[in-house]
Formats: C-alpha cells, structure tokens, sequence
C-alpha cells in the first residue's frame, strides 16, 4: 500500500479522533481506514494509537510521526497548489521548431507581439527544415507545412499556401512562356530538394492531371535560394505562396502557367498531446491561429 496513503489516513484519525469520522472524511470504508493504519504500524514496528472502546490516543512514537506527518502532508499540499496555479497560468519556457524560410518571413515579425502579450512565456525558437521528433528532441511545438499524414501528433491548421509556378518577366522575354507543363522538362528551373514529390512537379490542369519529370539547373534544401536565381531571371521555380507572395505582388515574379495549379498545403501547429497541454502552448498555438485568420497569400 503507498506510504502516503497510509500517513494520509493515521493523520485523518488523529484529527477526527475516531475510524469512522476519518473514514467519511477521506471518502473511505472503516475497514480501509483501519487497514492502512494497522499496516503503517506494521512497517514501523511501533503502536501509533492506544485503541479503547472510548477514545483514542496517541503512543510517544503515535505523537513524533504525527508531527512529522503533519508537516509532509502540508508540503504534499503546498506543492500541488503551486504546481495546479501555475498550470493554470501561461508562464515558462516554449521550445518551438519552425521552417527556416516560414520562420524568417512569416513567424519572426510575430514573436515580439506574442511576447508582448505573454510577458512571462520564453519562446526557445529552432529553425530547421527536417521534421524533428517532438518528443526525443523536447520541443512543445512545431510548424510543418505538408499534406499533413495520419500520426499520433495532434495538429491545428494555421493556414495554407499553394506552390506557384513563375518566373521573372525578363526570363519570360526572352526565353519564352511553356504552353504547357511538359515542356518543364526542357526547360532551366530550380528544384527545392525537400518537396516531398521530388524532382516530379505536378498539376491540375483543364484536362486532368499532369506530372513532369524535371532536370533541374540548381538543387537546394533553401526555397530561398532557388527563388534568388529566378529574381535573377535564370529560369523557373516552384515555391510556395508564403514565400513568393511579396514578388508576385511588386512584379519581380509573375506566375506561369496559371491554369495549372499545383498542389496546395497546408500550415499546421503540431504539438504532441491534447490532453493536459500546457497553457503556456495553448495560448501560443491560439495566437497563432489568430494571427494567421487574416493572412493571405496570393491564391
């Protein structure tokens, strides 16, 4: 039988004076009441309580435990306050790991809002483009942009992003628009090396679906860099709206190819429990999920 059960119920007698009244106080059997004593007795090898008809008393050795008892189940008390008033607090340390292009563009310029409004959460944030085990490397919560899959991690969708085929006007000038997705093939375009389709682009086109197996010019695991050669109108990529937004909007870039769309994603806060998430979570994971209602990418 647990040790603290069994000082719980020694306590509960001394103070009601009686089996019975300390049975209804711990929602308990007499019987149970009286077997826990007898076998915290038993394991000291001491008599804690004089037993009569009448009333009960406490040993020498009943009176020193029964201090002693006191005072650890005072502490037991104290620690669970605390530890129930900060749980019902957002306060502590959030270790967060984001997408690096994602985490540069759309979530640093959100941070010092989050804080602002949660002075006493600290964000631990980890850009890395890997999926990470949440629970092995200790992160509370993660951004991952995909077709999310079937897992044992619980996940709240922020928003979405669509990959956009485009190119640099200048590029177009010069080399020409593709009339149709095949020609990808043949042509110079620069592959994000993490896509999980690999070096096959895909789309929806006004006849069906089409996929094309590409030869890509330049390679990289950085969305970035891939969208840095076609600014410098080299050719063509497939990156998501989250991060070419700004380029088609001022011009730089301008989609290709706009009635066949490629796959859209979806942005998902992944964290790995629902039951008994820290607020310090709930409120970041809630703030993202505001912060993001209102923002869109070209579609």
């Amino acid at each position: 039988m647990d040790r603290f059960e069994e000082m719980r119920a020694f306590a509960a007698v001394v103070d009601a004076g009686s089996f019975v009244r300390a049975a209804d106080a711990l929602e308990l059997s007499k019987t149970a009441v009286s077997r826990l004593v007898g076998d915290l007795e038993a394991r000291l090898g001491v008599r804690l309580l004089h037993r009569t008809t009448r009333k009960l008393s406490l040993t020498s050795e009943g009176e020193v435990f029964h201090a002693r008892c006191k005072e650890l189940l005072a502490d037991v008390d104290e620690a669970e306050a605390e530890v129930t008033a900060r749980a019902d607090q957002a306060a502590g340390l959030v270790r967060v790991n984001v997408p690096v292009s994602f985490g540069l563009l759309q979530l640093a310029p959100l941070w010092p809002a989050f804080m602002a409004r949660h002075p006493q959460v600290t964000l631990d944030v980890t850009l890395a483009d890997r999926i990470v085990d949440l629970v092995e490397e200790g992160f509370d919560l993660a951004v991952r942009i995909a077709r999310l899959p079937a897992s044992t991690l619980v996940s709240r969708q922020l928003t979405s992003t669509r990959l956009v085929l485009c190119a640099s006007p200048e590029y177009l000038r010069r080399e020409g628009s593709p009339a149709h997705p095949s020609e990808l093939a043949r042509r110079v375009v620069f592959a994000y090396t993490l896509l999980a389709t690999g070096e096959q682009w895909s789309f929806e086109g006004p006849a069906g679906a089409v996929t094309v197996k590409i030869s890509p010019r330049l390679r990289s695991n950085s969305g970035d860099t891939c969208t840095a050669a076609a600014l410098q109108h080299q050719g063509l990529v497939l990156q998501p709206s989250f991060l070419i937004g700004e380029h088609l909007r001022s011009g730089a870039l301008v989609e290709v190819l706009p009635q066949y769309r490629s796959m859209e994603l979806g942005v998902y806060a992944v964290y790995a429990s629902r039951k008994h998430t820290p607020p310090k979570v709930r409120v970041l994971i809630d703030f993202l999920v505001e912060a993001f209602r209102l923002r869109a990418w070209p579609a």
